[in-house]
């Protein structure tokens, strides 16, 4: 008789076998929704830029918080467009900001929810930079860095349980939690933007936070794309500097840098989803060029399987609401 070879063979399961052995989940709780948030009341203006999201008032953004709330979503991220600019942006640090506004109008009407507000400049400075600007147009670091202090003990004043430095200064960490510490909010946390690379990817969302450069880029200050190892460096060094969890921005083109950092740290890590990559999957759904639904929910898993532990992303409500990562 011949010898019987036997071969691996893939096993064909069933949708109920293949949710029972599949390796990566994913589910609310994983998710978090970025808000714009303006001044005034009443407004839910759309974003053309960002299709389906909007441009909230402080009232309208703690109705949107109710219902991430009831659609299982833990946490927000807040961006604030100030009604007026300056070089040092100086509304980013005031008690009356559209951002310090949301955080207490959620926090009245969601407790519950996690509140992060994001820590830049550039949504406040005129020159559209995430530091002060010295006259030969360079960013000045360490005169920065007061700035972002000011603004942070601001948030933390208004009740935001994280305040997320996604500026890039050097130091900004130890120095934001210091000035946490130091006017006694202790258990504020911190979500480091730790490791934020230099992208083509974020043109959507400077549209809708007014964030462009006016002159000039961020090459200086964000990391350049053909380096990773950079990022590992970066995550440590925020770290040492006390952050208690890092993102990695943006998602998608940076897997093999968001899974080299979770297997660096044991803090939790998250990924942006960022505009662009929201953007693309938009326009390409809407010429049918792609299952939407599908290819999301691919894109989320990625990140996920790559080993963020929580996704910001502008699909948190909808994919929430509409059961479609469960």
């Amino acid at each position: 008789m011949p010898d019987i070879i036997y071969r691996p063979r893939r096993t064909r399961r069933s949708a109920a076998m293949r949710d029972l052995v599949a390796q990566t989940d994913l589910s609310p709780h994983n998710l978090v929704q970025p808000l714009f948030v303006v001044s005034g009341s009443g407004i839910e203006q759309p974003i053309a830029a960002l299709a389906g999201q909007s441009h909230l008032s402080p009232d309208r953004a703690a109705r949107k918080a109710r219902e991430l709330h009831d659609a299982g979503v833990p946490a927000l991220l807040l961006f604030g467009l100030p009604p007026e600019k300056d070089p040092v942006g100086s509304y980013a640090a005031r008690a009356d900001a559209p951002v310090q506004e949301a955080v207490r109008r959620i926090k009245d009407a969601v407790p519950e929810i996690v509140v992060i507000c994001d820590l830049c400049l550039c949504e406040y400075t005129d020159h559209g930079h995430c530091g002060v600007v010295r006259p030969d147009g360079s960013v000045d670091n360490d005169a920065t860095l007061p700035l972002l202090m000011q603004a942070a003990v601001s948030q933390a004043e208004a009740g935001a349980d994280v305040i997320a430095p996604s500026d890039m200064m050097d130091g900004r960490v130890g120095a934001v939690r210091s000035a946490l510490d130091e006017t006694g909010f202790h258990e504020t946390a911190i979500l480091s933007y730790a490791v934020k690379y230099r992208s083509a990817f974020y043109g959507p969302f400077r549209e809708a936070a007014g964030s462009a450069p006016r002159e000039g880029d961020r090459s200086t200050y964000q990391m350049d794309y053909r380096n990773a190892r950079e990022g590992l460096r970066e995550a440590a060094l925020d770290v040492a500097e006390g952050a208690d969890m890092l993102l990695v921005k943006p998602g998608m083109p940076y897997l093999d840098v968001l899974a080299a950092v979770r297997a660096k740290v044991d803090l939790p890590v998250g990924a942006y989803h960022v505009s662009g990559e929201y953007a693309m999957l938009e326009a390409a759904a809407q010429r049918g060029w792609i299952d939407r639904d599908a290819a999301v929910t691919e894109s989320l898993y990625a990140m996920r399987r790559a080993g963020a532990d929580f996704i910001a992303t502008y699909y948190a409500l909808e994919w929430a609401q509409r059961g479609l990562c469960r």
